[in-house]
């Protein structure tokens, strides 16, 4: 079974651990709703799930698919950022 980016292809920005959450939720409504038939319910979770993963993917195959993922990532994590590690620490603030 797959949930969050696992089965979303997502950029990196947080969203597939929030899908990998409803994901969980949505395969138990659907268990729920058809506890004897497992694989009935698996199946139509499946289904609905690549339907919502198509929907939302928001570009990402582009991003990271692309010949040039590896640039295309770096620059959207780039423009993305609100500063961190990769920054090098100013000298006033190494004290």
């Amino acid at each position: 079974m797959i949930f969050g980016e696992a089965a979303h292809l997502m950029s990196p920005n947080g969203e597939g651990a929030n899908l990998a959450l409803f994901d969980g939720a949505e395969l138990g409504r659907f268990i729920a709703a058809n506890p004897d038939d497992v694989e009935a319910a698996l199946l139509t979770y499946e289904e609905d799930l690549f339907l919502r993963s198509a929907s939302v993917s928001g570009g990402a195959e582009e991003l990271l698919l692309d010949p040039n993922a590896l640039p295309n990532l770096v620059d959207f994590l780039t423009k993305h950022s609100t500063g961190g590690l990769h920054e090098p620490l100013k000298e006033e603030e190494r004290k």
